[in-house]
């Protein structure tokens, strides 16, 4: 049964891989749809995890697919960051700003 718990982490990878491939590529939108498809499956995996065990053989290999988890997190939070900060700048700085005072539709 722990295997079904390792496919849940191994698509959570897949998943954050997608994720990477997304914010390398700069699309934004397919960064925020594969986000989505790893919190449910996160979720899914807390739910499961309730009912089961890794053996020690499965919890070396949760460790090494976190790992690669984490790096590819880091570098999509590299890669984001800026487009965050340029999409905050455009919608608190010009609304804010009183010279240049923007339209809302």
């Amino acid at each position: 049964m722990s295997q079904m718990l390792i496919d849940y982490y191994k698509s959570i990878e897949d998943g954050s891989r997608r994720m990477l491939e997304a914010a390398r590529a700069k699309d934004l939108e397919g960064v925020m749809r594969y986000e989505g498809v790893c919190a449910v499956l996160i979720e899914q995996l807390r739910q499961r995890a309730r009912e089961e065990n890794l053996s020690a053989e499965d919890r070396r290999e949760k460790t090494q697919i976190m790992q690669r988890i984490l790096r590819n997190d880091a570098e999509i939070r590299q890669l984001t960051e800026p487009w965050l900060g340029q999409l905050e700048e455009e919608m608190t700085g010009g609304l804010f700003d009183k010279t240049h005072p923007k339209v809302l539709h």
